[in-house]
């Protein structure tokens, strides 16, 4: 790109949409936490389910870059939305720069449930199996799988305890309502598995604003931690480094989405260089 694509259209401290962003997000928040009050989780609602759970709805591709689980993460967020899109808005214009917006935070929620598809197929294998042929010595194999273990979170524990207990009570007694009590507990865990997977917050969408700032303004500098100064290009490198170490290492109790940051980024790659290249084509034309 020349340098006329990188001069500021204007300048402004909290262009159009960053601001509008900043709004929507606060006020998003505000609500999550009202409705929270009265038992109404906002997140469960407008957070990104995966596509084969009965809670996903279209809508939810958009709505889940607007939502945020607690202040500080809103807060972060946020911030880099101002830090980085404010520059970036001043270069592209709004127009452009929701695009990128909207196309990176897409991006990312591809990213994420790409990687939640490949994980997930085993035990809805197990799941298929098991239904399509309920036996004894089928449960026994389901519930001792290392994919049935993986995906049993505090609250599946505690329902699987309790149907182990009104499973045992009626299993010598009467084994076909035992079997029937598996069968019922499996197609509800199936749900409840598909279900549980929810993503949320701007993240993606920021990480794709990191990227194009450090390929925009790959030799300005930022403060890690507000103390050490490091070029906008290394920074992005860096960053993402450690976002595909920690995706890949897969640290229990983990809950950051590093392959949706890592989407996001990828993708906000591939929409700058399809937009150079464009752009190269109308000027040879």
């Amino acid at each position: 790109m020349n340098y006329e694509q990188y001069r500021p259209r204007s300048f402004k401290v909290l262009p159009e949409v960053v601001k509008n962003i900043l709004i929507i997000n606060g006020i998003m928040y505000l609500a999550t936490v009202v409705l929270q009050a009265r038992g109404i989780d906002l997140n469960d609602i407008l957070g990104l389910h995966y596509f084969e759970s009965e809670k996903f709805r279209v809508y939810q591709l958009i709505t889940y870059m607007f939502m945020h689980g607690s202040f500080m993460h809103i807060l972060f967020n946020m911030f880099a939305v101002w830090m980085f899109g404010a520059a970036i808005e001043n270069v592209w214009g709004p127009k452009r720069f929701l695009t990128f917006y909207i196309i990176t935070g897409l991006g990312a929620a591809v990213a994420h449930y790409g990687i939640v598809y490949f994980e997930i197929q085993p035990t809805l294998a197990y799941f298929d199996t098991y239904l399509s042929n309920p036996s004894m010595e089928g449960l026994q194999a389901l519930v001792s799988s290392d994919a049935f273990k993986n995906f049993s979170s505090a609250d599946m524990i505690d329902h699987y305890n309790a149907f182990t207990r009104e499973f045992n009570s009626v299993q010598g007694s009467n084994p076909s309502e035992a079997l029937q009590l598996s069968i019922d507990y499996m197609k509800q865990l199936r749900i409840d598995v598909l279900n549980a997977p929810v993503v949320i917050g701007a993240s993606g969408a920021v990480f794709g604003l990191l990227l194009a700032y450090g390929m925009i303004f790959p030799n300005s500098i930022i403060y890690l931690y507000f103390a050490i100064p490091i070029k906008a290009k290394y920074f992005v490198i860096l960053y993402g480094a450690l976002e595909l170490f920690s995706g890949i290492a897969s640290v229990p109790g983990d809950n950051i989405a590093h392959f949706a940051h890592l989407g996001g980024l990828v993708t906000g790659i591939i929409l700058i260089l399809y937009w150079k290249n464009r752009n190269k084509r109308r000027m040879n034309f």
